[in-house]
């Protein structure tokens, strides 16, 4: 079974940095394409960065493009996702998810949620003065 487990939120100030971290268990990470979503308060989850199980190709949503980087350890079997510069538009909650398809993340299906089929509990994130 495979399991999740994201920590590293918190409350930061506007500018301010904090990195995410995502444990695996289960399963290898090299085998998946991960990927980090966000939900902000009411409303949908939506991507924010993946990386592809091939080369380790990222992409980004437009809103954190600049400011967001994704990576994995493959040693850790963890990914992190760096916040830089956060906004109190970063607000909400954060999950990392797997998913078996090459597509999910470099594809015509990259970050839609139903591509992923493993999802952590997620990790609060707020931003403000």
């Amino acid at each position: 079974q495979v399991q999740l487990v994201e920590s590293g939120g918190g409350l930061v100030q506007p500018g301010g940095t904090v990195r995410l971290s995502c444990v695996a268990s289960g399963s290898t990470l090299a085998y998946w394409s991960v990927a980090w979503f966000h939900q902000a308060p009411g409303k949908e989850r939506q991507g924010v960065a993946c990386i592809t199980r091939t080369d380790g190709t990222t992409y980004y949503g437009d809103s954190v493009k600049g400011r967001f980087t994704i990576s994995r350890d493959h040693a850790m079997n963890t990914a992190f996702l760096q916040m830089n510069s956060l906004k109190p538009e970063d607000t909400g909650k954060y999950y990392c998810a797997l998913s078996p398809s090459g597509y999910a993340c470099d594809g015509p299906t990259t970050m839609v949620l139903p591509e992923y089929e493993y999802w952590g509990q997620g990790t609060e994130v707020t931003v403000s003065s």
